[in-house]
């Protein structure tokens, strides 16, 4: 078995369409309930500046993974801050693989200037929960009844990672 971690590019649309189609459909990663179109993944990666990369992971030359960067606020004074997505195709979880691509996405965003990362995580999901904490975020908040899913209102946990030194 071959691993690679890579940029993704506008051609793995397709194949990133696929993996957060299914993230949504699980109903443990996501409020979205509508799916991606290949040409909406393709365009986020053609789009994605310095700050709010895109990787994905290879086996043996197959995308059965990804994560992102999205912006934290629109707000200009949060400009450094980003927030992560991971999914990773079913048969491939709890290997690893979303603790490389979060690791890797992050040092994307740390290389263009990215201060601090930050996500929402659905509290139930325990597994993301500890490769969040495994890779230095810590659980700073739960946001009680964040938002609907499915006709039920979910809590999200807030975590986050300082990725400068500055104190002050």
């Amino acid at each position: 078995m071959t691993l690679r971690v890579r940029r993704a590019v506008p051609a793995d649309g397709e194949a990133l369409a696929g993996l957060y189609g299914d993230g949504i459909r699980s109903r443990r990663a996501t409020f979205r309930t509508s799916e991606p179109t290949p040409e909406e993944m393709a365009d986020r990666v053609a789009t994605a500046g310095p700050r709010h990369p895109v990787v994905v992971a290879e086996v043996d030359g197959r995308v059965v993974g990804c994560a992102w960067l999205d912006p934290y606020s629109a707000n200009p004074w949060y400009a450094d801050v980003a927030e992560f997505s991971v999914y990773v195709e079913e048969g491939h979880r709890l290997g690893g693989l979303a603790t490389l691509l979060v690791g890797a996405v992050v040092e994307a965003g740390r290389s263009a200037g990215v201060r601090k990362v930050t996500a929402k995580v659905l509290a139930g999901n325990r597994a993301s929960r500890r490769m969040c904490a495994s890779l230095g975020f810590r659980e700073v908040g739960v946001h009680l009844r964040h938002g609907r899913l499915d006709g039920r209102w979910r809590d999200v946990v807030i975590v986050e990672r300082l990725l400068d030194d500055v104190t002050g």
